[in-house]
């Protein structure tokens, strides 16, 4: 294919990310299905040519960046306190995966090495971070829950991508088997050198931020930021996941006070964007890589002919396992309360229903399974069944977990319940404004040199201490008088437009008071949130 009419193509699926978003919106599905599935229906379209993904490239384009983001949003302190129960996830649940996954399979295909039934086991075993993210960005769930899934799409990668290379590898050895306590042992290893990669790379990101003063070069080296990390820690050899995930929580932690408001709205609207497409672009090149799969097959009647009831059996083995996985775990947790030990809570059945049937695979699983070398034992197979895999979560728990959260009728604990509300947050904030403003409001005499300042943070201070009171009260007024200023910052916006189309200002006139008019119409927005 020509470099021009790639670069069509690569626009022409921008423009089918944005139709298919808009279908996904109107419809009330998750924009991953749609995704997914139109990827698929596009890719038997005729005439368009036959897309071949790269799964290497796939990984170092997409993954890191996803990554980043991902540990640029999660919520660190609770990290640090569900650190056990990711761990379980991210490490145990796929390791219990892969061998119920590689015992079945070679039930299945008694011929098929245990290799090449743990090498499958690897590949649909972790949960993927983009296909979670796309899945909860629609879902209201307790924050345990939320920072459980998080916590574990961030991390499993490694054990999934350390347990498949050493599949490999024993497949491509004469005798073909396969060492898990090997695997194990050299999962922890590069997880630490990862880790150690990671802290060196967002220390020095800290540094530099501090130092370039530049708001877009700020912004360019924190964009680059996930790729160096990543890139650096395979490179040296150790985890490249766990390298961005640990940088991405240093970022995160330290970007509050080494930003500028300024780059922090300005770089938080290009990454959002970016990621959007990014997140879009994998969901549809999925769908594309079908017709590869299709074929590499026989053809879509002769997959599902020959492969379609062991592809059934891998997915729902798959599912069961991870259930057994997360009641078995939480019925510990329950034993552990009864001897005394209650640090950790049980997640109970309608909690551990949820986090069962939340694990959707997607980048991952396709990306292992596509770079599987020719000639490799059952790779048809292989194939055909990660796909099935993703397309049986995406489209099943995918669109059901609402309904499943729904029925589980969760409640957030107390435990997980932040000490301060918002209201009191910001009274604490305002009043430590009111603090700095009464020292300075005065000079070196006791002189009062700025009255009017004073006033206008005093009078805020006793507002907002009366609305923490009396919150429930307000609410009505405040979004009506909100929804006052919207229609004043609209006709404000109107007449700015009105004055520039007569030439009376020029575009430095407008452009500075209409983000002037922007920053209050997301203050208005936020306050009515």
């Amino acid at each position: 294919m020509e470099p021009t009419h790639l670069f069509e193509l690569v626009i022409a699926m921008f423009l089918a990310i944005i139709a298919l978003h808009y279908a996904a919106h109107r419809l009330g599905l998750p924009p991953s299905v749609a995704l997914l599935t139109g990827g698929a229906l596009l890719a038997f379209v005729p005439g368009l040519p036959a897309i071949s993904v790269d799964p290497e490239l796939v990984l170092v384009i997409f993954l890191p960046p996803l990554l980043m983001d991902g540990a640029w949003a999660i919520a660190l302190a609770r990290l640090r306190r569900h650190m056990i129960g990711i761990a379980s996830l991210a490490v145990g649940a796929v390791l219990f995966t892969c061998a119920v996954v590689a015992v079945v399979a070679h039930l299945i295909f008694p011929s098929l090495p245990w290799a090449a039934c743990a090498a499958l086991g690897a590949i649909v075993a972790p949960p993927d971070a983009v296909s979670a993210r796309a899945v909860l960005e629609r879902v209201k769930l307790p924050r345990r829950l939320q920072i459980l899934l998080e916590g574990e799409s961030l991390l499993n990668d490694a054990s999934g991508l350390v347990l498949f290379r050493f599949a490999v590898a024993a497949a491509a050895a004469a005798t073909g088997a396969f060492s898990a306590g090997e695997a194990i042992g050299s999962f922890f290893v590069l997880a630490l050198g990862g880790a150690v990669v990671g802290v060196v790379v967002g220390t020095a990101w800290v540094k530099l931020v501090r130092r370039l003063g530049d708001e877009y070069l700020i912004i360019a080296a924190t964009v680059l930021l996930g790729w160096i990390s990543y890139l650096l820690g395979e490179l040296l050899h150790v985890s490249g996941v766990i390298a961005t995930v640990t940088t991405g929580l240093i970022a995160s932690w330290h970007q509050h006070t080494v930003f500028s408001a300024a780059t922090r709205m300005r770089g938080t609207s290009f990454w959002t964007v970016m990621i959007f497409l990014m997140e879009a672009s994998v969901f549809t090149l999925i769908g594309l890589s079908l017709r590869d799969v299709v074929e590499r097959g026989g053809g879509l009647t002769t997959v599902i002919a020959t492969m379609g009831l062991p592809m059934l059996a891998i997915l729902v083995t798959l599912v069961v396992a991870r259930f057994a996985w997360v009641f078995a775990s939480d019925l510990v947790i329950r034993f552990c309360a009864a001897l005394g030990v209650t640090r950790v809570q049980p997640l109970g059945a309608g909690g551990a229903t949820v986090l069962s049937w939340a694990g959707v695979r997607g980048v991952i699983t396709l990306a292992l399974a596509l770079s599987l070398p020719e000639g490799f034992p059952g790779r048809d197979f292989i194939l055909a069944t990660s796909f099935a895999v993703i397309l049986g979560t995406v489209l099943v728990q995918g669109t059901t977990l609402g309904r499943v959260i729904a029925w589980a009728r969760l409640v957030e604990t107390e435990t997980e319940r932040a000490r301060l509300t918002m209201s009191q947050a910001e009274v604490a904030m305002v009043q430590a404004q009111l603090g700095t403003v009464q020292s300075l409001a005065y000079d070196a005499e006791g002189k009062l040199i700025h009255p009017q300042l004073l006033d206008r943070y005093q009078r805020r201070a006793t507002v907002i201490v009366d609305y923490a009171e009396r919150t429930e009260h307000y609410k009505p007024v405040l979004h009506a008088h909100f929804d006052v200023v919207l229609e004043a910052v609209a006709t404000g916006r109107r007449e700015l437009i009105r004055l520039h189309r007569a030439g009376d200002i020029d575009d430095e006139t407008l452009d500075e008071l209409e983000r002037d008019l922007d920053l209050e119409e997301l203050s208005a927005i936020s306050a009515k949130a």
